[in-house]
């Protein structure tokens, strides 16, 4: 099967799709139409799978969330961290020092 479509992201995840039927297909010993065909699934136990998966993608995204939000609180505490440095150089320099006192 030749992809006709032009889009790169549409080409990518035809690839990931074809690579995982094929993993797939070597786990399980058939593909989808043979486990349909041999009624080794109905569509209650496809219903049930759809289920399970979108469950377990439930828990990616939110384990994906934590990830970003520990990222986020990391670049703003490295954020803040570079700016009170900045502002203490910067007072530094710009301190009025009598020869006297030195």
């Amino acid at each position: 099967m030749k992809i006709k479509t032009k889009d790169k992201i549409v080409q990518t995840v035809l690839r990931k799709m074809d690579e995982r039927s094929l993993i797939g297909q070597k786990k399980y010993g058939a593909t989808m139409m043979q486990e349909i065909e041999g009624q080794e699934k109905d569509l209650n136990r496809f219903l049930i799978d759809v289920q399970e998966e979108l469950m377990d993608a439930l828990l990616y995204i939110e384990a994906a969330k934590r990830c970003l939000t520990d990222e986020i609180e990391e670049c703003m505490l490295n954020r803040a961290e570079l700016i009170s440095e900045y502002d203490f150089n910067k007072e530094i320099a710009n301190m009025d020092v009598d020869e006297e006192e030195l």
